[in-house]
């Protein structure tokens, strides 16, 4: 018995969507959302683009941007109708939106989807707008340039360290040079004084010897001056 033999299909990958966490914007001003994926199928000509937006305490999200046949389509209802510019491009698997004049009533959820046949299967991903009045520094610029200045502290130690380890070691060498010198010249005086307390000893056995042989050539002479005078 044979069993049947079946072909084995691939799995299909599901299409990832990107998104930032969060972004913020200063009323009045401007902000991207950005909006990027991955696939595993080529860059399709029906690849779309859908953007909803959830207000703040809001349950609903409403349709307000959609790009399709390479044409961007904004929605004719909601505030954003005339404050939003397309800035994607599929072929770089971008499908960012910029909304201009940016309103405290804006701030909310914003879900971008994306589908790319035959890769439709997927999770979409959001991103949360907060307006402020003026745009609060953000607490990864805080923490960056706190481990900034720790590490231009740290940095700076360890130059004053090394520099000061530089200084302190040719003071030590200058100085062990000097007492190498020093003992050098000690021993050579040594040197000096040993070969003269050696010749000391000898020279005054030399002049002893002289003041000997004059003593006695004195004696010798005065004894035959005095044998002269007894025979006369």
């Amino acid at each position: 018995f044979r069993s049947p033999s079946f072909p084995v299909l691939p799995l299909a990958q599901a299409i990832v969507v990107y998104t930032d966490k969060e972004v913020h914007g200063a009323v009045g001003s401007k902000v991207t959302l950005h909006c990027s994926f991955w696939s595993s199928e080529w860059i399709s000509d029906d690849i779309s683009f859908t953007w909803r937006y959830q207000p703040e305490g809001g349950r609903d999200a409403i349709s307000i941007f959609h790009y399709a046949k390479g044409q961007p389509y904004i929605d004719e209802v909601g505030t954003f109708k005339e404050r939003i510019q397309w800035v994607g491009d599929p072929h770089w698997k971008d499908g960012s939106i910029v909304i201009h004049n940016l309103d405290y009533s804006d701030n909310g959820t914003f879900t971008c989807d994306v589908k790319n046949p035959p890769d439709i299967v997927g999770k979409t991903s959001q991103v949360t707008l907060y307006v402020f009045e003026k745009v609060p520094t953000r607490y990864g610029v805080v923490l960056g340039a706190v481990i900034g200045g720790v590490l231009g502290v740290v940095l700076l130690l360890l130059l004053l360290f090394y520099v000061t380890r530089y200084c302190w070691l040719r003071r030590q060498a200058a100085l062990q040079r000097r007492l190498s010198a020093m003992e050098k010249g000690k021993l050579h005086k040594a040197a000096k004084d040993s070969k003269r307390g050696r010749q000391t000893p000898a020279l005054y056995a030399m002049l002893d010897h002289s003041r000997s042989t004059k003593a006695a050539s004195e004696k010798k002479a005065k004894g035959l001056g005095e044998s002269r005078k007894d025979k006369k």
